[in-house]
């Protein structure tokens, strides 16, 4: 026994000695630059090289020294960090030939000072992760000089910006775009991206904006917007900047803007006009969702919100333009905000005023897939549209006390659209025989107005966590339109020349909708533990609505006096909702967990004032919801999250009056319709590494929707159709997306190169003559990203890559659209003698050929500039442009949907040469600088 104790004290004794042997040592200590003085408590952190996960830590002392002891042999970094200080970063080894570093004198240079040497030895941290928040440091990449805000974040990883300023984050679109978390003219993020500078910008964040309730108590209450913030400079918020551009071209095109915004002490004051017939001009007014009238959707709780399908033949349209036809727009708006009274209270201003005028014509070409044959549909259209909108929001909130905010919103609209359409169609059988013509055209008129008041009051009680919010909201909106549709439909015997049959329309048509809404919310939070709390919900809802529609047919004195009750109706949709509802929150250390559901119980009452009949329903609705995310490290996150609700159906799809906007397809409402379920998965998953500004992210959803309403339509052998809506009883729809990028830094070559890998599937059913028809539509992509840039002389940015299509629908075997694609985009600038700057874009576009549609379809957009740079700070340039300099912008578009496969050509701007001069003009921090 003693000799065993013996041997293993011997053991233990030579295994000290060798680890001693083997173990390394790391010292210095930490200094200012210019004065040398000892920088107490200076954050020294030691990481692995490999993946830089951190091995130790610790804390300079009060003479500025550190000292790491008992680092084993490999690769490693370190990271000294100060407030206010420029980092320290630097790669060392530890082996047996050399077991102590020693660094001595580590200065730290203050960030405020001008270097006159580099002491950084590694890269700056681009992107942190903070909660549910990913954090760009714009100091981390190359900002030439007049760069934009758009410039800077098309350098972001995981982040695209296509040629209309479009902003693409981990596969979702960025719909807001806020400066210093404030609106900034709410809903054109290219208002922001667009026009101010990018030296401006002291950080960027993106994240999912929550409602204002939901940040306050920490309740998920499903409303969510994917975000950019950008955060400015403090030394930038006094003074003023702005740009005006003027620019004529051939095919008697021109542009123009002129932006000014004025910042002083918490003010900020802006303005924007710009107007032009290019395309180019800033149309991205986001209210489509929110503000079109074609019918409405009361939600599971309580709201209700305009949906526009398509099918209703006086449509509010929203102004949007797509590419599709020639535009003439003239836009410009004010926005003012300001904090005062120690910042207790604020107020946010925007006003937007727009026109524009579009034309155009559209080619479509479609198959109609039935269960034992197809008909193919060809149409042509022109088209003429307007559109003039005025809009107003306001935001005023006050913190009565330190425990007491309240909140006001208030936002209203007034817009005025008219549109005429000519359509010529024609039908044909497989074998080329005439089915059936159609000649039409429509007008229409249309006034809307909404209002929507919106009042929070958040109290913060005396034990820390205890909470008490309550939202109230009330909303009106308005829609009045009128028209005429006038049709002529004939049908044909196959094999004979002369129609059989004709169906003729010639109708005035007037519709007024309409509907108000108050909701409310009361939400108690109360901390049960350190790392548990519940919170509590209360809601009560009422809503109404109304939409009256009339068609009116010719009299024998030739006015429009008789009314059609068929295709007449006046419908009520009221309800009254209560709702009730308990999650629980955990959160310890790394860890955030959340679960729990709300319960609803919604009276539901129709009433079909023409017939004096109703149906009154009731429903129990329940929206649970589970929440988990993990924060690894600073830059490392896992989220994942469910969801479950009711989809309540559309009055569109309830109201039992049949749609003649289309003499081929006329659809019927169905009174009887059931709410759906729709179950949402969500998960995503940030990797970032600083020194080697490797990035990887995985975003994906999954959803799936019981008791769905699909379409069930009877198509006759002459091609005309009847569709009505109706629940699908033991099947579900279903939906995924999945996006995934990575991507690093090649410092052989100083290049960045990324790559990224989405897929996106669905699958719909729906019935065609008494089959069910079940549609699958996926799509799959690879993109490869390549960028360098080299100051002041280059910059090159490019993406490319093949895509794969799925569309087949199982009525007919011959329905399969399945082809391949190819995409790519590239944009790049050389920097030239006499300031002289030489810029140029393109995008590639591939679709092949697939067993439907027999012809591939290809386009090269091609792009170029040069331009010339005047004054000491280059703020006044001169450019010559040429946009589609091969002249192959078709536009182009092909889809697939419930069986049908379409695609279309249509009108858009095609190549021109224009002229333009710029100026970028600035005042900032009490200097008199002019740069932009």
């Amino acid at each position: 026994m003693r000799q065993t104790i013996l041997v293993l004290c011997c053991f233990l004794f030579l295994s000290n000695i060798l680890q001693a042997q083997t173990s390394g040592t790391v010292k210095g200590y930490v200094t200012d630059t210019i004065n040398h003085s000892t920088l107490t408590k200076a954050s020294v952190s030691l990481l692995r090289a490999q993946d830089s996960i951190l091995v130790k830590f610790t804390r300079a002392k009060e003479n500025g020294s550190f000292e790491l002891n008992n680092i084993k042999a490999g690769k490693f970094i370190l990271l000294v960090s100060y407030p206010k200080y420029a980092d320290f970063v630097d790669q060392f080894s530890v082996d047996s030939t050399k077991l102590i570093k020693d660094y001595g004198k580590i200065n730290l240079e203050d960030k405020g000072r001008i270097l006159s040497e580099i002491i950084i030895k590694g890269n700056r941290a681009a992107m942190k992760i903070k909660g549910d928040t990913l954090e760009f440091d714009p100091k981390a990449f190359k900002i030439e000089p007049n760069a934009k805000v758009e410039d800077l974040i098309k350098q972001f990883p995981g982040i695209q910006i296509d040629k209309d300023g479009k902003i693409t984050a981990q596969g979702e679109t960025v719909t807001k775009v806020l400066v210093d978390g404030e609106e900034f003219f709410g809903d054109d993020p290219t208002l922001v991206t667009k026009n101010l500078r990018a030296d401006m910008v002291d950080k960027v964040q993106l994240y999912d904006k929550k409602s204002d309730q939901a940040a306050f108590t920490g309740i998920d209450d499903g409303q969510k917007t994917k975000t950019l913030n950008v955060k400015l400079k403090e030394d930038k918020k006094n003074g003023y900047f702005g740009k005006a551009e003027l620019g004529i071209g051939t095919d008697k095109l021109y542009k123009g803007q002129a932006m000014f915004n004025k910042f002083w002490d918490k003010k900020k004051l802006a303005a924007y006009g710009i107007f032009g017939n290019t395309g180019q001009v800033g149309l991205g007014w986001g209210d489509k969702d929110k503000y079109g009238q074609s019918g409405y959707q009361v939600t599971d709780d309580g709201g209700i919100y305009f949906t526009n399908s398509g099918n209703d033949e006086f449509e509010s349209w929203d102004g949007q333009f797509n590419g599709e036809g020639i535009p003439v727009a003239q836009t410009g708006g004010i926005h003012f905000d300001n904090k005062w009274n120690n910042d207790k209270e604020s107020i946010n201003v925007n006003y937007k005023i727009g026109d524009i005028k579009l034309s155009g014509n559209r080619n479509d070409i479609n198959q109609q897939n039935l269960s034992s044959s197809s008909i193919y549909n060809t149409s042509d259209k022109n088209f003429e549209k307007n559109m003039t909108k005025n809009k107003l929001d306001l935001a005023y909130e006050i913190k009565i006390d330190s425990t007491l905010t309240l909140k006001l919103n208030v936002d209203g609209l007034f817009k005025k659209s008219n549109s005429s359409e000519e359509e010529m169609r024609k039908g044909t059988d497989e074998q080329g025989n005439q089915l059936n013509n159609l000649k039409q055209t429509t007008t229409n008129d249309v006034d809307d107005k909404t209002f929507n008041t919106n009042i929070l009051l958040t109290k913060r009680l005396k034990k820390t966590g205890r909470t008490l919010s309550l939202n109230l909201s009330q909303s009106t909106t308005d829609s009045k339109g009128d028209g005429y549709l006038n049709s002529r439909a004939e049908f044909f015997t196959p094999s004979v020349i002369s129609p059989d049959s004709t169906k003729v329309v010639d109708q005035y048509k007037v519709n007024n909708i309409g509907n108000t809404a108050f909701k409310s919310n009361l939400i108690y939070t109360e901390p049960l533990s350190k790392s548990l709390s519940v919170i509590l919900n209360y809601g009560f809802n009422i809503s109404n609505g109304k939409s009256d529609r009339k068609s009116f047919n010719l009299s024998p004195n030739g006015d429009y006096t008789v009314l059609d009750s068929i295709f007449s109706n006046n419908y009520e949709l009221d309800q009254t909702i209560n709702q009730v509802g308990a999650i629980f929150n955990y959160k310890k250390n790394k860890t955030v967990f959340n679960f729990g559901s709300k319960f609803s119980d919604v009276n539901f009452k129709q009433y079909d004032v023409y017939r004096d009949t109703s149906l009154k329903r009731k429903f129990v609705n329940y929206m649970p919801q589970i929440t988990y995310q993990y924060n690894f490290k600073q830059r490392e996150s896992l989220r994942l999250s469910y969801n479950g609700n009711n989809d309540q159906p559309t009055l569109e799809q309830i109201q039992p009056i049949p749609n003649n906007q289309n003499p081929l397809n006329t659809i019927v409402g169905n009174p009887n319709l059931d709410p759906s379920f729709k179950n949402s998965f969500r998960g995503s998953y940030y990797s970032y590494k600083v020194l080697s500004n490797q990035y990887f992210s995985i975003n994906g959803s999954y959803n799936l929707t019981l008791n769905p309403i699909i379409s069930n339509v009877i198509t006759n052998d002459r091609g005309q159709s009847i569709s009505q809506f109706e629940n699908l009883k033991n099947k579900a729809t279903t939906s995924y997306y999945l996006n995934t990028n990575f991507g690093r830094t090649i410092k052989a070559i100083d290049m960045n190169a990324g790559i990224g890998l989405s897929a996106n599937k669905s699958l719909n059913y729906n019935y065609i003559n008494t089959k069910l028809n079940q549609t699958k539509n996926s799509t799959y992509s690879f993109n490869l990203n390549l960028s360098k840039n080299k100051e002041k002389k280059y910059n090159f940015n490019a993406s490319f890559g093949p895509t794969y299509n799925v569309a087949d629908a199982s009525i007919n075997e011959n329905s399969d659209s399945n082809g391949w694609g190819f995409n790519g985009n590239f944009w790049s600038s050389v920097q030239l003698p006499f300031k002289l700057e030489i810029s140029t874009d393109g995008n590639y576009q591939y679709n092949g050929k697939t067993q439907v549609i027999q012809e591939s379809f290809e386009r090269f957009i091609w792009n170029a500039s040069i331009t010339k740079k005047f004054l000491k700070s280059d703020n006044l340039r001169v450019s010559i442009t040429g946009r589609d300099l091969l002249n192959q912008n078709v536009g182009f578009n092909r889809s697939a949907f419930n069986g049908n496969i379409n695609q279309s050509t249509y009108t858009t701007i095609q190549r021109y040469f224009m002229f333009s001069v710029s100026w970028d003009f600035s005042k900032m921090g009490g200097g008199d600088t002019k740069q932009n």
